[in-house]
């Protein structure tokens, strides 16, 4: 009975969240949505991005025909309401920089479930819209649930900041988002260290290909031919 007042409780949190951002996107910026038919309609997905605002996890989510479970950082959840309101949308907490193997088991259980993760390889945000070296942990897995990956380029949301997104918009002048979908991938190799750098190279550049210049930053032409990833240091126990 608990079970299912839950469940209640987190797809009405979800569907509220969702139209929402729908809602208030929608309103004040002009939001170009390419490919989200792109995404299967069952089977584990893991969703990967290139990440420029807060906002980004809530603006995937809400341009997928599918429910979305986004890895978030573990200080939201020790926010009181924020973290109250993340658990029961389908949230789940990662301690960032560090190879947190309770969120990658986490997101591996999920995906277990046939459900859409969103996870955000470069581990932050990007404080001049550039990619940046990402972590190997979503290629890791995307390859030990044996899960496509579904590649998606943002622009546009470095550009949102309040007051003056509003003052812009109420100026007539409302900033373009555009989320681009790319075809699933199935990521080769194998889970270990390795092969997940290799993977998280090949995924990433995916998403740069599908970025203007200006955004490609680490995963530009410059780089082509070498493997671009982050370290990452083991979380103490």
């Amino acid at each position: 009975m608990r079970h299912a007042v839950y469940g209640l409780v987190s797809r009405f949190i979800y569907g509220l969240s969702t139209a929402l951002t729908k809602l208030l996107v929608g309103s004040l910026t002009r939001w170009e949505i390419v490919g989200a038919e792109r995404v299967p309609a069952s089977g584990p997905i893991v969703l990967i991005a290139n990440h420029l605002n807060l906002l980004d996890p809530p603006l995937v989510a809400a341009s997928t025909p599918r429910r979305v479970h986004p890895m978030a950082k573990r200080e939201l959840f020790e926010t009181p309401l924020v973290g109250w309101w993340l658990w029961p949308y389908g949230a789940f907490p990662v301690r960032r920089f560090s190879a947190d193997m309770g969120a990658l088991r986490a997101a591996r259980n999920l995906l277990r479930h046939d459900a859409v993760v969103l996870m955000f390889p470069e581990g932050t945000r990007s404080k001049d819209a550039r990619m940046h070296p990402a972590l190997p942990g979503a290629a890791m897995v995307a390859l030990l649930a044996n899960s496509p990956v579904v590649p998606v380029a943002i622009t546009g949301t470095e550009n949102i900041h309040l007051p003056g997104s509003l003052f812009a918009w109420m100026s007539g002048k409302r900033p373009h988002l555009r989320l681009e979908f790319g075809e699933p991938i199935r990521l080769d190799g194998t889970s270990d260290s390795s092969g997940a750098e290799a993977a998280t190279d090949a995924m990433m550049r995916r998403i740069a290909s599908m970025l203007p210049a200006s955004y490609q930053g680490a995963y530009g032409p410059e780089s082509a031919g070498q493997v671009v990833v982050a370290r990452q240091e083991r979380e103490a126990r």
